[in-house]
């Protein structure tokens, strides 16, 4: 590659050498062939050995790219084998209820990929004799199935000529060809899926779509990658500029709102508590949850005893107020900080929505309420 470009350099005309460096940027066949060498040549030596790569069943890989969505391998790869493990099929899933299926997906987060993944398996079970769509476009049609998912499904288990585009494809395109459009707007969408597609080998799709993506985990990293020791080291466009830290560009975040969360946590004399389950819509629905009383800010003891009193929620004498953690635990989601107090409740019964706390486990509830229940019952 450096002989190549001091070939240019110094020998070619003006006009010819801006057409090759024009060609280089914009993935040319002889670039887009060394592209793809280098990248399955260090694929094949610092791959992760990982559960769903030794498959090919549909099943297997839509159930691994729902649950690692926005997590980690080494935080679901357990998820993914408890999952198969309870679920080996597509129509076991189904056959499971949603409250089985959210227990089970517990602690993982953003719970509409759970229960889309509930929904899609009983789709296809009832609607679809049991089969996965075998095309792209069919993918699409599934609920919780976007660009991405249908993309990885079609080229790894049917080998179709589509490009998967992940986080960590946007970060090694747009470093490679040093390109700074925001990633997350309508013009970066389609022009790195149209990059993305175009640099697609001839053959061995699924491979090289898994290669591209472990690079940018594994190398290309969003933080501190090891430039000097890149196999692109030599061509890539922000290692050479030195614009490696800010791309790919996003644009600015959307504003987080805060919200003051009280939960009520009744511990009765006959070992009960209280849970109710959230039935609108948002990322904890269907999730339980102990009774709520929100605020406008953090309040105190004095404060709180006044909401308490105001909200008709206690329906029996009540024995004693304790808070559990004097500082709010902070809890952040996409669009939200939620800023939370524990309230113990000691009361002789629980009125309604009663829970024994040696079931309590039972209940699928988000992962803040299941630390607390670990650090104050278990």
């Amino acid at each position: 590659m450096q002989i190549y470009v001091f070939y240019i350099q110094y020998f070619k005309p003006k006009e010819l050498k801006l057409n090759i460096l024009k060609d280089y940027f914009c993935g040319s066949t002889n670039f887009k062939m060394n592209f793809h060498s280098i990248l399955t040549s260090w694929y094949s030596v610092n791959k992760r050995i990982l559960p769903w790569r030794s498959s090919k069943n549909p099943y297997n890989i839509w159930l691994s790219e729902i649950i690692l969505q926005q997590t980690q391998v080494k935080q679901g790869q357990p998820y993914y084998e408890a999952f198969l493990a309870n679920y080996p099929t597509v129509k076991s899933l189904a056959e499971a209820s949603e409250t089985e299926v959210l227990n089970l997906w517990q602690g993982l987060g953003y719970y509409s990929r759970a229960r889309n993944l509930h929904f899609t398996a009983k789709h296809i079970t009832e609607n679809l004799n049991g089969e996965f769509p075998k095309n792209y476009k069919s993918l699409l049609d599934l609920k919780g199935v976007g660009d991405y998912t249908a993309s990885a499904i079609a080229s790894i288990c049917y080998e179709e000529p589509v490009a998967v585009v992940d986080g960590n494809v946007y970060r090694v395109l747009s470093r490679y060809y040093g390109i700074d459009t925001p990633i997350n707007s309508t013009e970066g969408v389609k022009q790195f899926k149209k990059l993305a597609q175009s640099l697609l080998p001839s053959s061995n799709f699924g491979d090289y779509n898994q290669a591209v993506m472990e690079f940018g985990s594994q190398q290309c990293k969003p933080q501190s990658p090891n430039c000097e020791l890149c196999p692109f080291a030599s061509s890539c466009k922000a290692y050479a500029t030195g614009t490696v830290k800010s791309l790919p560009v996003k644009l600015k975040k959307i504003y987080v709102t805060k919200k003051y969360f009280n939960f009520l946590v009744f511990d009765s004399n006959d070992h009960k508590t209280s849970l109710e389950q959230r039935t609108e819509k948002g990322i904890w629905q269907q999730l339980y949850q102990f009774p709520l009383i929100e605020t406008a800010d953090s309040v105190s003891e004095k404060e709180f005893l006044i909401r308490l009193s105001e909200s008709n929620i206690i329906k029996e004498p009540l024995q004693k107020l304790l808070l559990f953690n004097a500082e709010d635990i902070i809890h952040k989601l996409s669009h939200r900080e939620l800023h939370i107090k524990f309230w113990i409740l000691k009361t002789e019964t629980v009125a309604r929505n009663a829970v024994k706390w040696a079931d309590i486990n039972n209940y699928p509830v988000p992962a803040v309420i299941e630390r607390f229940i670990k650090n104050f019952y278990n």
